[in-house]
């Protein structure tokens, strides 16, 4: 082949390239030249805005061009394909929409979709959103339902993605994450130094239930009712697993927190294996740290930790959880509202938190409560729970020592990572939705959005080179590699 027959793509030359940046310039001069304030700074702010977007989205465009390769053919991870269109398409980057000029290649095979060369050299995510763009609007959608992030990048100017290119978003992106998700979690723990300050390193899970879409709340109450039981739960919720790993100094002072999330999986599965890797990658770094493993009564979380933890662990049993089974029973005996439930929980809640003993003399006092009202049943269900969870509740010993007594740090991540984005009114999920939201969810509020990113950003990007037998302008080399 000639290569005078070799088409090589240049940057965008549309007339409103080079007028968005004159426009601009025009603006700056006749400020400039202006020998009064404006009269409205607001405004002059929004003014001056517009012409940099479109001036920066522009640039981005002539760049973005550059990345296209226009030949008969290509190899695109080593599998040849051919030019099959060349088409103009709309990319939203950072500063707003721009249209660019583009390739298509197939390997004609059927059913194969047409691969834009520049796309994939230069990383577009989803077909539509530059990278920048694409991790903005992701950490955007993390936070803010679809609307919202429309609303706000209405608002901000630059980039103005519609609502429902906002819903896909996150979904495509955690497609891809879970596709790989080990390798990319094993990622994200490798190279996270252990603070040298760190004393104690504390694990604990839970649940929060959310409302599901697929949830076949019918079939479980026909099933439920069919057995002859009492169905469990709100109709259409189901439990979302989250989990913390924290690091706490000499003092009991929480220095970081790693926070997980997964949507309702059997026996939360997939969690726990991701937080006994956390914990291994900790441990290979420190074998020093004191290990505590917090968690309420549920007995699946203690089966994991107590099962599945270093022997070493100290095994706590959440503070405020056990205080409100210790209320449960006193106001089973005298009722919520008497004075003398709230004299005796005081009592019994201080010698708890404070006596070294306190978990004894507790149970010794919930005895003697029982004994006096029989009929209440509740009350012998709480005794009941101190007495299978004492050694878990040697609180003064264990606080004396700087260690964590309370899993508030994953209330927390239950309250902000699923129920305040993921329990508004209306709101319904499904696996894949729910899942693309936890995942960065979680990774914004452990300090990893940035490096997580990056990890699943570059799976976009795939090698392009040129054929051996097409002969390119400018090398006399039989085979050019086109740059990444």
């Amino acid at each position: 082949m000639r290569a005078s027959q070799i088409s090589i793509p240049k940057p965008s030359s549309s007339s409103s390239s080079a007028t968005a940046r004159e426009r601009l310039k025009e603006f700056l001069e006749g400020r400039r030249r202006a020998k009064e304030a404006v009269e409205d700074l607001e405004q002059f702010e929004a003014e001056l805005h517009a012409p940099f977007a479109a001036a920066e989205a522009e640039v981005v465009a002539d760049e973005l061009a550059r990345f296209d390769v226009d030949l008969p053919c290509v190899e695109i991870d080593g599998l040849s394909h051919r030019r099959v269109l060349r088409c103009e398409e709309t990319y939203m980057t950072a500063a707003g929409p721009v249209r660019v000029m583009r390739t298509l290649y197939s390997t004609r095979d059927d059913g194969e979709r047409a691969i834009p060369a520049m796309e994939v050299r230069a990383g577009v995510i989803g077909g539509f959103w530059t990278p920048l763009a694409a991790k903005q609007a992701t950490w955007v959608v993390a936070h803010l339902t679809p609307q919202e992030g429309e609303d706000l990048f209405g608002r901000l100017g630059g980039m103005k993605p519609s609502k429902s290119s906002l819903d896909r978003l996150p979904k495509d992106v955690s497609a891809r994450w879970e596709k790989e998700r080990l390798k990319f979690e094993r990622a994200l723990r490798d190279g996270e130094p252990v603070p040298k300050e760190a004393v104690t390193v504390a694990v604990s899970l839970d649940g929060v239930l959310v409302p599901m879409k697929d949830d076949k709340r019918q079939e479980k109450r026909a099933r439920a009712e069919a057995e002859q039981k009492l169905a469990c739960g709100p109709a259409g919720y189901q439990e979302v697993g989250c989990a913390t790993l924290s690091l706490y100094d000499a003092e009991g002072e929480r220095l970081k927190t790693i926070r997980l999330a997964r949507m309702p999986e059997h026996k939360k599965a997939s969690l726990k294996a991701a937080l006994t890797k956390e914990l291994d990658r900790v441990l290979a770094q420190r074998r020093d740290l004191t290990i505590v493993a917090l968690a309420d009564g549920a007995k699946d979380n203690w089966n994991f930790l107590d099962g599945d933890l270093p022997p070493r662990s100290i095994s706590i049993a959440d503070f405020w959880h056990v205080a409100e089974h210790l209320h449960a029973a006193l106001a089973a005996a005298y009722g919520e509202n008497d004075p003398r439930c709230k004299v005796q929980f005081e009592k019994l809640r201080h010698l708890l938190r404070h006596d070294r003993r306190g978990a004894e003399k507790v149970i010794r006092a919930l005895v003697n409560v029982r004994d006096r009202h029989r009929r209440k049943k509740k009350i012998a269900t709480e005794l009941n729970f101190f007495r299978k969870n004492r050694h878990r509740m040697r609180y003064a010993e264990w606080a004396a020592k700087g260690l964590p007594i309370g899993s508030g740090v994953t209330e927390a991540a239950c309250k902000t990572l699923a129920t305040q984005r993921m329990k508004r009114s209306g709101m319904h999920w499904r696996q894949e939705g729910g899942q693309a939201i936890l995942t960065f969810r979680a990774m914004a509020q452990s300090d990893r959005f940035d490096r997580g990113w990056e990890v699943v950003a570059k799976t976009y990007k795939k090698h392009v080179a040129i054929p051996g037998n097409v002969v390119s302008i400018g090398t006399a080399r039989s085979r050019r590699q086109v740059s990444m």
